[in-house]
C-alpha cells in the first residue's frame, strides 16, 4: 500500500501588505519595510468547519437588476443604550453593519462595549459578548465593579472564526462583540494569530456572515505606537463604520470619533466622561471646553466649533513673547502648517507682525480641530496676548481666512450662532456670508469681509467695554 504525500510548499509573507516572496529577504519589495516577512505554510487541501453560506458578500444573489426596481425600507436600528454613542453611529446600531472601534490601551474600549452590551440586552435585544483577550471570569469582574446588570447578557471564550460563526448561527443575537479582531484566527489560514493575512480573511468571514444573517458585530482593533489601526488598511474598507477613541489616559474625558460611517455623519463627535461606574456621557460639551477664569485675560478667546454635525464652543488659547534665538510656532490641537500659514496673512494683511516672537496655541481640553473655522479666532487670540489687551469674556467668533486676507464664510453658521448665543455670549464676529437676514435681540453681531477689520473691531470693542 503506497500513501502519497503531498507536497508542503512554503511561502514568506510580509506581515505588513500581505504579499508572498518565494524567498525570504530583508526588505519586502512591496511596501519596502524591513524584518516583516515570515515563513507560511501552505497547505495543498485545507478542511474547516466554516459551512457555505447562501448570497454573495453582501447577503444577496448576484442577479442583475435596475435601480429603480430595488425596493428600498428605512434602516432599522438599534438603540445602544448610551444617547452619545447613538449620536456617532449616526442615531443607532444598524441591523446587519459591522462597526470597527479602535484606541489606546486602557482608553475604555471595552468597557464601553460592555455597557452597551448589558443595555441592550436589558432592554430585550439579545447580545452575546465574545471575549479573546479575557477570561470569563475578568468580564464577570468588569461587569461587577461597573455595576451592570448581567443577568440577560450572553458571553463566550472564543478565537475561532469558524466556531465564533456557528455559535452566532444557532444563538441569533441582535449585536454581538467580538474582542478583539487582532486575537481571531481562522483555521484555512496556518499563520499565528494577528498577521495580516489572519486579520484580512477572519474580518471577511465576520462582515460576510453579519450581512447575511442581520447580526450586528462590534469589532475591537488594537493600535500601533502610532495611532493609527493595527493590520492591514484594507480592514477598515471592509466594515461600515470606524470609530477612533481619542483622549489622554490622565484625563477624565474620552471623545468617541466616527471617521468613517455608511449609515451617518462622518467626524461625529461623542463626548464621555470615565468614572468609577464606566463611562459616563456628557449632555453639554461645551460646557467642559469653557473653563474659563473669572476675569479676561490675554490671549484668550472662545471659538465656535463643529464636530459633525454639532456645533461645539472652545477656548482657544495663545501666547506670543520675545523670542530668545531661533522663533518657534508650537500649535496643540491645530495644524502645524496652517499657523505658519495663518501668521504670515496676518502680518501682510493684518499689519501685526510675529517676526521675532515664538507663538504657542492650545485649545483648551484636549480637542483636536480639524476644521478651518478656527482661523480667525487663533489670529484674534495671537494679537490679543501681542499688544496685551484682554478680549471680553462675552466675545464669540468663527470664520476661515484666506490667504488675500478675506474672511470667508463657513458652513452651518446658523447652528454655530444659536449654541452661543444660548450660552449666554453677546458679541459674535463672524464672516459677512454667515450675518444673519434679522438682528438678534440682546445680542450684537459684527459681520467682517476682511482681516483687518476683524482685529479692528475686536480691539475697539475691547476699549469700549473696558
Amino acid at each position: 500500500m503506497t500513501s502519497i504525500m503531498a507536497k508542503v510548499k512554503s511561502v514568506y509573507r510580509c506581515e505588513q501588505c500581505g504579499a508572498d516572496h518565494s524567498k525570504w529577504a530583508g526588505q519586502c519589495s512591496e511596501c519596502g519595510e524591513w524584518n516583516s516577512l515570515t515563513e507560511v505554510r501552505i497547505e495543498p487541501t485545507v478542511t474547516h468547519r466554516a459551512k457555505p453560506m447562501g448570497g454573495g458578500y453582501t447577503g444577496q444573489a448576484a442577479n442583475v437588476t435596475l435601480l429603480n426596481q430595488i425596493t428600498v425600507s428605512n434602516e432599522t436600528r438599534l438603540g445602544t443604550g448610551i444617547g452619545e454613542f447613538d449620536r456617532v453611529l449616526g442615531g443607532g446600531l444598524v441591523t446587519g453593519s459591522v462597526v470597527l472601534i479602535g484606541g489606546d490601551p486602557g482608553i475604555g474600549k471595552s468597557t464601553i462595549l460592555l455597557q452597551t452590551a448589558t443595555h441592550m440586552a436589558s432592554a430585550q435585544s439579545s447580545a452575546l459578548y465574545v471575549t479573546g483577550e479575557e477570561s470569563l471570569s475578568q468580564v464577570a469582574l468588569r461587569a461587577h465593579r461597573l455595576e451592570l446588570p448581567t443577568d440577560h447578557l450572553q458571553v463566550m471564550a472564543e478565537t475561532c472564526v469558524e466556531r465564533i460563526c456557528e455559535v452566532l448561527a444557532q444563538v441569533r443575537p441582535a449585536v454581538a462583540i467580538l474582542d478583539s479582531i487582532q486575537t481571531l484566527y481562522t483555521e484555512t489560514l496556518q499563520s499565528a494569530p494577528g498577521g495580516v493575512s489572519q486579520i484580512r480573511e477572519s474580518a471577511a468571514l465576520l462582515t460576510r456572515f453579519a450581512k447575511n444573517s442581520g447580526t450586528s458585530l462590534f469589532l475591537v482593533g488594537h493600535v500601533t505606537k502610532e495611532g493609527a489601526l493595527a493590520g492591514p488598511r484594507v480592514l477598515e474598507h471592509m466594515v461600515d463604520c470606524v470609530l477612533y477613541f481619542e483622549g489622554q489616559s490622565d484625563s477624565r474625558y474620552r471623545m468617541i470619533r466616527a471617521v468613517k460611517t455608511r449609515f451617518g455623519a462622518v467626524n461625529e463627535l461623542g463626548v464621555f466622561g470615565m468614572t468609577d461606574k464606566g463611562l459616563r456621557e456628557v449632555a453639554n460639551p461645551s460646557a467642559i471646553f469653557l473653563s474659563r477664569y473669572d476675569e479676561a485675560i490675554p490671549g484668550s478667546i472662545v471659538m465656535i466649533s463643529r464636530e459633525g454635525t454639532r456645533p461645539l464652543l472652545v477656548e482657544v488659547q495663545a501666547l506670543v513673547d520675545d523670542a530668545h534665538g531661533q522663533p518657534r510656532r508650537v500649535a496643540l490641537g491645530l495644524e502645524q502648517n496652517r499657523l505658519n500659514m495663518l501668521l504670515a496673512v496676518m502680518h501682510r494683511h493684518g499689519g501685526v507682525q510675529t517676526s521675532g516672537q515664538d507663538v504657542y496655541v492650545n485649545v483648551v481640553g484636549g480637542l483636536k480641530i480639524t476644521e478651518t473655522g478656527s482661523d480667525l479666532a487663533v489670529l484674534l487670540a495671537c494679537a490679543s496676548s501681542l499688544r496685551g489687551k484682554a478680549l471680553p469674556q462675552q466675545l464669540a467668533v468663527f470664520g476661515e481666512v484666506g490667504l488675500s486676507g478675506e474672511i470667508r464664510p463657513v458652513p452651518n453658521g446658523q447652528e454655530r450662532l444659536k449654541e452661543a448665543i444660548k450660552h449666554g455670549f453677546k458679541y459674535i464676529i463672524l464672516p459677512r456670508g454667515n450675518a444673519p437676514q434679522k438682528p438678534i435681540p440682546n445680542v450684537q453681531i459684527i459681520s467682517v469681509a476682511r482681516l483687518h477689520e476683524a482685529l479692528t473691531e475686536a480691539m475697539n470693542l475691547t476699549e469700549e467695554l473696558a
